[in-house]
């Protein structure tokens, strides 16, 4: 995994705007049989280990780690990611935005193996105070207008928690396609994003909300990406978790 903090330049990729990645999803899960289940725990890898190295100091164990989820894909990854660190012996609380049975399937049955592990489920954020670190997944490229109800005061919570957040894909909040930031909308220290990095990432409003950008590979063919006229990110030939802001 490349994470470097030096003066290197960042590598050259193109962005996708949301509409575009539904569609790269779409070819990867109806046209090629890639499980969503697949892709996130592509996802919520890259996103443990990147919370393993760069915010945990290469040491989970007895760390303090508040978990995100939302209902949807973004939230499923954010599962992944707990379930690998709660495995690293991380102190892992697992925050939803809506009640477990309004997950979607994939991520229900990702939270499902996070309990079965052991992870704990929080009812409320009162419980998971002074955390080393907050991973969110709570809203991911298919947001739509600004957060609202549980999600909402999640991302509040966490904005005023003074821990770093890492978020996935993009901020919670933050317009994948435009790059508005919405309000509330998450403050990440670093964004993991996927597959190609969203064009809302590098709006100019955005980088304060965005962090650190990474480029994480959820496995897309290079023939996905040329039958929608994309470029294909080399980038990731050498590393699989590439800094690329």
């Amino acid at each position: 995994m490349s994470a470097s903090r030096g003066r290197r330049r960042a590598p050259e990729v193109c962005h996708i705007t949301a509409a575009q990645m539904a569609d790269v999803d779409d070819a990867m899960t109806r046209v090629l049989g890639v499980d969503l289940l697949q892709m996130m725990e592509n996802a919520g890898r890259h996103l443990a280990h990147l919370a393993r190295r760069r915010f945990l100091g290469g040491a989970p164990a007895g760390r303090r780690v508040v978990v995100l989820a939302g209902a949807g894909g973004n939230g499923g990854g954010a599962l992944v990611a707990a379930r690998r660190l709660y495995a690293w012996g991380a102190c892992v609380r697992i925050l939803l935005s809506a009640p477990p049975e309004a997950l979607s399937p994939a991520a229900r049955r990702q939270l499902d193996i996070a309990v079965r592990f052991g992870v704990p489920l929080a009812g409320t954020a009162a419980g998971a105070t002074s955390p080393d670190l907050i991973v969110d997944g709570l809203i991911g490229y298919g947001l739509v207008g600004v957060p609202r109800g549980a999600a909402a005061d999640l991302i509040r919570w966490a904005n005023g928690q003074g821990a770093p957040i890492l978020s996935l894909d993009v901020p919670s909040g933050l317009d994948a396609t435009s790059g508005a930031a919405g309000e509330p909308t998450i403050r990440a220290s670093a964004t993991v994003t996927l597959a190609l990095p969203k064009t809302g990432l590098r709006a100019a409003g955005a980088r304060p909300v965005v962090g650190e950008l990474y480029l994480g590979d959820i496995g897309v063919p290079p023939g996905v990406y040329r039958a929608m006229g994309l470029c294909e990110p080399v980038v990731l030939a050498g590393e699989d978790l590439v800094r690329i802001a």
